[in-house]
């Protein structure tokens, strides 16, 4: 019967994922019709079809440059990693070869890191990147310390970059909440963190009078000397009486820190504080009663009518509220006119406002040309100098005298590497080898600009660029996946939902016909506008039964069987199966392979000085044995028998002159012989022994059978077992933390030490040695003093 070489071209192709049409049906005639079945001649056509699939390379955080999906056997091609990710060797990207068993190598990226920018600290490395996992070394400038409050640090590389920034900040500490004042609070409203020579101020609850300053300030992390509240024992005396007015019920006695509110009667009204409160033994100045129709009216106050504050009248009543704002300042003040008079006083004191003074020269700007006297309303541009960016505005205002919001010249920040993007990386085509070569130093200037690309499949979505602005990246762009058209059909089968579109990362799943089975995966995904490969439905019955060499089937025998379906075999007389006695059916393929052993033996050892008295035969089968007795004088020596064990004999018997043999070995305490004991044993035999576990051998492990006798047999000397109740009552410890071991071998050395508080005697020594199950202790006494 000729080989199957359709089948066989179609699956080499399908592995190597080329689509041939009828090229196996067509090639296969012609090899069957001239009768060719020579394995060169077939290796020759197999290695025609063989490819490289893109799809059976994963490149994590890396991609293949080129969009080709089948590559040629000595096709090289190039792959790139990710930004932020380099090849084994350093590099940004790197190359693999198609080969006929396949792919040269499987690429890998892996992470590293830049150079990160330090904050009050340096560094003594010159690298520009570095590894997963590699360790950065720093070492803060003077006066300043790591976040643990030490001067030399170090970060080390991880998956999501630097396990911290090697940032060192001031000496001078800050400090935490202020403490808790008995019978007081804090005044406003309490903070986390207070900065060195912050103030906070305390007040004591009614009726305690506080003792000491009321304020306290935090310096380089500590707060200074806390008042404390205290209780004051004089009273106040009889509540004043108001003319034209009463006091709310109060009874005596009037403590400090006690308040009592009076009224004004009928066609009165009060000026001043409504309460008075009673301090220290003595009330609070009293409010006033005047009749409402005497009230007096307050005049437009001229002291800020040439300031611009325009009011709209000559004559305000009482309790009329007015706002101004003095020129030369941003906050309003304010007055309410009481009876005649404006509290507080409306002032504003006159200032220069037609000029101002040289502005500032701010520190790396380029010196500016400047003349003495600058008019109300000019303006003057600042330039900070190169690598320096203006913080704020460009231009300062000279108002009231003053130049408005001085900016700062800060130092322009570059940035590491820009952001990872999924299926996307940067364009790199579109700039000059200089400028690639400034992408690849892993630093960029603040103000650069790069592109994205996305992968085959892939489209942009968002701005397609990022900007570097002050050490960060601006948002990053997302690749978002193509969608694909009806999936791919195949022989025998078909999809169970078709339809005109499906998203991207949709999968559908395909059935076979009745009689084939899926050779596969059953599904497909869409990627990137492209289904993944498609499986195959193949016949699941098989036809033909297996070859298994020598093994007789036992069930009867078909023509067809279903996949699943197992058959039995077993092996003829003096064989031995190896491995299962069954085959099974798996989408039309026999599964398994029994094989028949030949377990029998031949010609049993021949014996010297020995005759064989069992029967004798061409072969024995495996458990089979053969007698053996010796020749007069001679005396057998080992087992009479030898047995016939998987093709094997056993080890035979010896036939000897017994003059000076030994019988079994001498036992010996805690230890036995390593091999089968022998009621006799001919000269010069030897055996080994062996001890118990924590015996120690203690001689030699062989004797010899000499003359009769044996030779002297080892000892296995006892272990010693330290006993925690003795080394608690000699007040003594084991010296070394990790060789706390209550057993110790004959021979091994064990150290003691005393106990805390304990003192050694001249008694035995420290360091002593487990002779035979037996150790001396040495002992400590309570020292004093």
């Amino acid at each position: 019967m000729g080989l199957d070489y359709e089948h066989m071209i179609k699956a080499r192709a399908h592995k190597g994922g080329v689509r041939i049409g009828k090229t196996p049906k067509k090639l296969a005639s012609i090899l069957l019709k001239n009768g060719i079945e020579h394995v060169l001649m077939f290796s020759l056509l197999i290695s025609i079809l063989e490819t490289c699939s893109k799809s059976d390379i994963e490149i994590e955080n890396g991609f293949l440059s080129e969009y080709d999906f089948i590559y040629a056997v000595n096709k090289q091609t190039e792959y790139k990693c990710k930004p932020g990710y380099i090849t084994a060797d350093g590099k940004t990207s790197g190359s693999i070869t198609c080969l006929q068993s396949g792919w040269s190598a499987q690429p890998s990226c892996i992470k590293s890191c830049d150079m990160p920018v330090f904050e009050n600290a340096k560094t003594k490395s010159n690298s520009t990147w570095f590894k997963l996992n590699d360790k950065l070394n720093y070492e803060c400038f003077v006066g300043y310390e790591n976040k643990f409050k030490r001067s030399k640090g170090s970060i080390v590389c991880e998956n999501d970059g630097w396990s911290a920034m090697p940032s060192c900040y001031d000496q001078v500490q800050s400090c935490g909440h202020p403490p808790e004042l008995l019978n007081g609070k804090v005044k406003g409203v309490k903070k986390e963190v207070y900065g060195h020579s912050e103030i906070v101020e305390y007040s004591c609850d009614p009726r305690l009078l506080i003792k000491g300053p009321n304020k306290i300030q935090c310096v380089d992390g500590e707060w200074t000397t806390m008042p404390i509240c205290i209780e004051e024992e004089r009273t106040c005396g009889d509540i004043p009486e108001l003319e034209h007015g009463y006091a709310q019920p109060a009874a005596p006695p009037h403590h400090h820190g006690d308040s009592v509110v009076f009224n004004c009667t009928e066609t009165f009204t009060m000026i001043g504080h409504s309460s008075i409160t009673c301090v220290s033994g003595t009330w609070s100045q009293l409010p006033q009663c005047i009749a409402t129709d005497q009230l007096e009216k307050c005049g437009a106050p001229r002291s800020i009518a040439h300031e611009g504050s325009q009011l709209d009248r000559n004559e305000f009543v009482h309790n009329f509220n007015i706002s101004y704002k003095c020129r030369g300042k941003q906050e309003y003040e304010y007055s309410i006119c009481i009876n005649g008079r404006w509290d507080p006083e409306p002032t504003c004191t006159k200032v220069e406002l037609d000029s101002c003074p040289p502005p500032p020269q701010i520190p790396n700007a380029h010196i500016m040309t400047t003349t003495v006297k600058y008019k109300d309303g000019e303006k003057v541009s600042i330039l900070c100098q190169e690598n320096y960016l203006t913080q704020q505005t460009e231009e300062i205002v000279c108002k009231d005298g003053r130049w408005q919001s001085i900016p700062r010249c800060v130092e322009k920040i570059p940035c590491s590497q820009p952001p990872d993007i999924n299926h996307g990386t940067i364009e790199y085509s579109r700039f000059s080898e200089e400028r690639k070569e400034a992408i690849e130093s892993r630093v960029h200037e603040h103000g650069s600009k790069l592109n994205y690309i996305c992968e085959d499949g892939y489209r942009l979505s968002g701005e397609g660029a990022v900007t570097c602005h002050m050490g960060k990246w601006s948002s990053p762009p997302l690749c978002v996946g193509l969608p694909c058209g009806p999936p791919p059909l195949i022989r025998d089968g078909a999809v169970s939902r078709q339809l005109d579109s499906y998203q991207y990362g949709e999968e559908v799943t395909y059935d076979c016909s009745e009689g084939f089975g899926i050779d596969g995966p059953a599904f497909i995904k869409c990627v990137g506008g492209k289904w993944s490969t498609a499986p195959e439905c193949i016949r699941t019955d098989c036809f033909n039964l297996p070859r298994v060499g020598i093994a007789i089937l036992t069930g009867q025998r078909k023509d067809s069987y279903s996949s699943g379906e197992q058959l039995t075999y077993k092996c003829p007389p003096h064989y031995q199966l190896n491995g299962s006695n069954t085959v099974t059916c798996i989408n039309g393929k026999w599964i398994g392979e029994p094989t028949c052993i030949d377990n029998s033996c031949v010609n049993p050892p021949r014996v010297k000085n020995a005759t064989i008295i069992s029967r004798q035969m061409v072969k024995y089968q495996s458990g089979e044995r053969v007698r053996y007795e010796c020749n007069k004088p001679f005396e057998i020596f080992g087992e009479v028998e030898v047995m016939c064990l998987n093709g094997t004999w056993t080890e035979p018997p010896q036939c000897k002159d017994s003059t000076g043999k030994c019988g079994p070995p001498p036992p010996i305490d805690n230890g036995d012989i390593t091999s089968f004991p022998l009621p006799a044993y001919a000269p010069y035999s030897s055996v080994e022994y062996q001890c118990q576990s924590l015996y120690q051998l203690q001689g030699n492990k062989k004797i010899t059978c000499r003359n009769g006798q044996w030779s002297e047999p080892p000892k296995c000397l006892n272990a010693c077992v330290i006993s925690e109740e003795i080394m608690e009552n000699k007040n003594i410890m084991f010296k070394w933390i990790g060789k706390q071991k209550l057993y110790s071998p004959s021979g091994s050395m064990v150290e003691f030490k005393c106990k805390y508080g304990y003192r050694p005697t001249p008694s035995k020594p420290f360091r002593t040695m487990c002779n035979d199950g037996k150790l001396e202790y040495p002992m400590c006494t309570r020292s004093y003093g």
